[in-house]
């Protein structure tokens, strides 16, 4: 049996779509296959190494361009990136917002602009 899959054509959604609603339709998806056995910290932490790797492909021995022919494939794989963070996220509680911002918090100290600015040194280098 041949299985034809069509890509779906969505309307941009990131300015309407909040992170809690992403890891709801995520919780949901997964829940209806019931997935929840096999999404331990470190299965989903292998997942997300997985799918930047692929990403990746796209662009080893190639140009640091986006190619357009290539765009909905490099999508495809940030989507699957995003899933398995988001899936992370929601099964253990991490408030992505939250961690982000005091991430940025964290970096702003490390990453003075009067040191780093126009440089693209670790922190320890600077």
């Amino acid at each position: 049996m041949l299985l034809i899959l069509k890509r779906a054509i969505f309307i941009p959604m990131d300015k309407n779509t909040t992170i809690a609603q992403l890891k709801s339709k995520v919780k949901i998806f997964c829940e209806q296959r019931d997935w929840d056995q096999y999404h331990n910290a470190k299965d989903l932490a292998i997942g997300i190494v997985t799918e930047a790797a692929e990403l990746l492909e796209h662009f080893r021995f190639k140009s640091n361009d986006v190619p357009a022919k290539k765009r909905t494939e490099i999508s495809e794989e940030i989507a699957d990136i995003l899933y398995f963070i988001l899936r992370f996220a929601q099964k253990f509680d991490i408030d992505l917002s939250s961690a982000l911002e005091n991430k940025l918090l964290i970096n702003k100290t490390r990453y003075p602009i009067s040191k780093c600015k126009g440089s693209n040194k670790k922190y320890t280098e600077l």
